[in-house]
C-alpha cells in the first residue's frame, strides 16, 4: 500500500520559526517525503475546540498567537493556500466513520502548522487543511480517529501532528548546564513506545510513564501523538529525528512514518 507520510513533530517555541538548529535540519531532511502529496493535514494543539472542525479557508491568514517575542517573528508569513474541496473531503470522511465534524471557513493558520511547516515545506507549495484538536475525544477516541485519518493517507494527503514531546513551560529556563532529568528519561520512554508501537502504553502515559505528569502539566502537546501513532501503518518503519532538548525541559524529538 503506497501511503502518503506521516510525521509527529516536536514544534518548540515560535522562535523555532527562524532556528538552524538541529530540529530544523530535521524537518529539512523530510522535504522530499512530501514531495508528492496533494495536500498535508495538520492537527495542532492551538487549535483545541469542543467537537471536530476543519478549515475550508482557502487564503488563511497566518495567526501570530503568542506574545512577547521579537518584532522580526510577527512579520514572518507562511503563505501556503487552503483547500474547500479537500476540507470538506475530510469532513465527509469524519461523518461516515461516526466522527461530526463542522466546517470553518474564516480561521488561519495557528504557529504550530505554520511554524513547523516552515521548514518542512519553506516554498509552502502545498494545499494545508487543519483538524482541530477535540478535547472531547478520550485517548481510545483518539486512537479511533487516528485510524479513520489513515485513510487519507491512501489518497496521498500528507498528515501532521504538530505537538511536543515535552511541554512543561514552568520549568523553561534560557540559560542551563543541563536538561531536565524528567524530560531525557520521558523523551527515552516515549522512543520505545512509538518504535515498538505500543498503542496501549501511549493511551496512558500517566500510567506507564512516572515521568508524565512532570513533562506534561497539561495534555494538549501530547495527545496530537497518538493520533499519529493511529495513523500509522503496521508495515510501515518509524524514523526517529533526534534533536537536543532545548531550553532545560522541551524536548524536539519528532518521528515520521512512511
Amino acid at each position: 500500500m503506497n501511503l502518503a507520510p506521516l510525521l509527529f513533530v516536536s514544534h518548540g517555541s515560535p522562535m523555532f520559526a527562524v532556528d538552524s538548529g538541529q530540529a530544523a535540519k530535521n524537518l529539512a531532511s523530510q522535504t522530499t517525503s512530501f514531495d508528492h502529496v496533494d495536500a498535508i493535514l495538520v492537527i495542532s494543539p492551538h487549535w483545541i475546540t469542543r467537537g471536530n472542525y476543519v478549515i475550508t479557508n482557502t487564503q488563511p491568514e497566518t495567526i501570530h498567537d503568542f506574545g512577547g517575542f521579537p518584532p522580526d517573528l510577527y512579520q514572518l508569513k507562511y503563505p501556503a493556500s487552503g483547500s474547500s474541496s479537500i476540507g470538506n473531503k475530510v469532513i465527509d470522511l469524519l461523518s461516515q466513520n461516526g466522527l461530526d465534524a463542522k466546517e470553518d471557513s474564516k480561521r488561519g493558520w495557528d504557529h504550530g502548522v505554520w511554524v513547523p511547516l516552515i521548514h518542512l515545506r519553506p516554498n509552502a507549495d502545498k494545499p494545508i487543511v487543519q483538524l482541530s484538536l477535540n478535547a472531547d475525544l478520550s485517548p481510545d477516541e483518539l486512537e479511533s480517529l487516528g485510524k479513520v485519518l489513515k485513510q487519507l493517507r491512501e489518497q496521498q494527503i500528507g498528515i501532521i501532528c504538530s505537538g511536543s514531546l515535552t511541554h512543561n513551560l514552568y520549568d523553561i529556563r534560557m540559560s542551563h548546564e543541563r536538561v531536565a532529568d524528567y524530560a531525557e528519561r520521558f523523551e527515552k520512554w516515549a522512543r520505545a513506545t512509538v518504535v515498538a508501537g505500543n498503542m496501549e502504553d501511549a493511551k496512558h502515559p500517566h500510567i506507564k510513564s512516572s515521568y508524565y505528569a512532570k513533562s506534561h502539566p497539561t495534555s494538549e502537546h501530547y495527545l496530537p501523538m497518538i493520533i499519529a501513532m493511529a495513523a500509522s501503518d503496521e508495515s510501515e518503519s518509524v524514523t526517529v529525528l533526534k534533536s537536543p532538548i532545548l531550553h532545560h525541559s522541551i524536548s524536539m524529538e519528532s518521528y515520521v512514518w512512511t
